[in-house]
């Protein structure tokens, strides 16, 4: 058997056209919007001016070379003197700094505080008042599990995106890793919110609104293997950020009262520990600090008559206040809570490591930090 070869001929221009007529569907006007769907559309208008786009460059050192890396976050308009408020990771070791506002304009950016303690960061642009629209900063006192919230950023770089979602939770730990007094610690940030609303790479900064379209906390973090949005997202509540963005601009950093002591790592004051659940050592009292003025003694080396010599371990911090002081971090989380000029009650335990231990409370009235 065999096959001819065959071509597709044109229909004839008289052949019958036998296709259906094409149908038109017909346009139904819209319908209004619903009450929420307005709402949200509003909250968007009013505040979508208030978020800007951070742009970041940074040098990575390399093996043997250096190259310049740009990132990106979110931010949002603080006054109308040009503060900028945004996450401290967004900005950290960048050596330049750009604001775009929401009508395109790119001002360059100094970095005025940081606090790296509370992933909080504050930039100054000298854009013009009329160009700058401040957030309304509401509270985060009274939130509740369930409120619907609103994150407004730029994940990916997509300017002024809006999300939406609820708290999902309240009062989370998430970790801040900083040093402090030459001591790295591992340091949790307290009170944050916990939400669905989308928040992916990029958001960082902005800010997260309540149905009132005020400020309720600022976007930091994610839980997510990917690297993009799982429905867990963290923010840093207003409170905290109303807290400390005025000593950011002031001081260019969180003012933290002091007793006037160098205190032991974690490890340190674990090995110290024998007697106690939790305690932080200290090292060392300044000889005309508030500390010193209470009684309170740091660990030395003691040389005996022979010429020998042991460790004697100073007091270790076991309470402050009703607060129990387990680390480095409780510590410090309750003197961010206090000023200076606040009388406190410190509990110590004194000899630990000796049959001579005795515990003791002293009252010290807290100090301003002398590095200002």
């Amino acid at each position: 058997m065999s096959f001819v070869a065959a071509r597709l001929l044109p229909f004839s221009s008289e052949a019958t056209d036998v296709s259906p007529p094409t149908f038109q569907q017909p346009i139904v006007a819209r319908g209004d919007l619903a009450e929420d769907e307005a709402a949200t559309i509003e909250l968007f208008r009013r505040n979508a001016q208030c978020v800007v786009h951070v742009a970041t460059r940074e040098i990575d050192q390399l093996v043997g070379s250096e190259e310049i890396s740009e990132g990106a976050g979110s931010g949002f308009i603080w006054d109308r003197k040009g503060h900028i408020v945004t996450n401290n990771h967004v900005v950290d070791d960048s050596f330049q700094i750009h604001v775009i506002l929401p009508g395109g304009t790119v001002w360059p950016a100094t970095l005025v505080g940081r606090a790296p303690s509370k992933d909080l960061a504050v930039l100054k642009i000298e854009a013009p008042a009329d160009l700058l629209v401040p957030v309304q900063a509401g509270t985060s006192s009274n939130l509740q599990v369930g409120q619907k919230v609103f994150a407004i950023g730029n994940p990916f770089g997509l300017d002024r995106t809006l999300t939406t979602g609820v708290i999902s939770a309240l009062d989370r730990e998430i970790d801040s890793y900083q040093v402090h007094e030459g001591t790295e610690t591992n340091r949790k940030i307290g009170g944050v919110i916990q939400t669905d609303a989308a928040i992916n790479p990029g958001n960082s900064g902005g800010p997260i609104l309540d149905s009132a379209g005020q400020l309720i906390g600022v976007s930091t973090a994610i839980y997510s293997v990917s690297g993009a949005s799982s429905g867990v997202g963290f923010a840093i509540p207003v409170d905290t950020v109303r807290r400390f963005v005025p000593e950011l601009i002031a001081h260019g950093k969180i003012v933290r009262p002091t007793i006037g002591v160098r205190l032991s790592s974690d490890r340190t004051s674990a090995g110290a520990n024998t007697t106690t659940d939790g305690g932080v050592l200290i090292k060392h009292v300044d000889e005309t600090s508030a500390a010193a003025r209470a009684g309170l003694r740091g660990t030395r080396v003691v040389i005996g008559r022979r010429g020998d010599s042991h460790v004697q371990f100073g007091d270790m911090i076991v309470q402050a206040d009703e607060n129990e002081i387990r680390n480095l971090n409780d510590w410090y989380s309750f003197l961010a809570s206090r000023k200076p000029g606040d009388e406190i009650a410190i509990t110590i335990v004194r000899g630990p490591f000796s049959t001579a231990e005795t515990r003791k409370t002293v009252k010290v009235v807290l100090e301003s930090p002398t590095d200002l």
